[in-house]
């Protein structure tokens, strides 16, 4: 009878077959054979977990040293050579933000490049910030700084 009976019950691969047994045992391995590979990793790299739970100085030195390397890109700024023609930028620039408040919204200053017929605003606006003329504040605006701006264009 192949592996059915007088009532027509499988039993033995055929009932695997039927039921989709193949499928629910091949999920079934990956998801346990993915859970050791997980718990294997954890437990690896449990020592560091633990060294940094004895020593928590050592996260301190860790986001110290980033601060120091965002310092020196701050002064390595500081030091940009322009050329003539990003200086008349600068100055084209140092113009549409006199007309503007104390803050200045970048979408009003980009606005305002492109009516004055400015040619590439969106990358002038992304040199001056780079250069660090216009800076960021807490609250979303950016400002002038006009020691940069001096510094750059004298």
């Amino acid at each position: 009878m192949n592996g059915v009976d007088a009532v027509g019950v499988l039993y033995g691969l055929e009932a695997i077959n039927a039921h989709n047994g193949w499928a629910i045992s091949i999920v079934g391995v990956t998801i346990v054979f993915t859970g050791l590979v997980s718990l294997s990793a954890l437990i690896s790299q449990l020592h560091k977990l633990v060294a940094l739970y004895d020593n928590p100085g050592r996260i301190k030195k860790l986001f110290a040293s980033k601060s120091k390397s965002v310092a020196k890109a701050g002064i390595l700024k500081k030091h940009l050579a322009l050329t003539e023609a990003q200086k008349q930028i600068c100055r084209q620039y140092n113009l549409l933000a006199q007309t503007m408040d104390d803050v200045i919204s970048l979408p009003k200053l980009l606005r305002m490049a492109e009516r004055s017929g400015l040619k590439d605003p969106h990358a002038n606006i992304s040199f001056l910030i780079k250069s660090g003329i216009l800076r960021a504040d807490e609250q979303g605006y950016f400002r002038w700084d006009e020691d940069s701006f001096i510094r750059a264009t004298s």
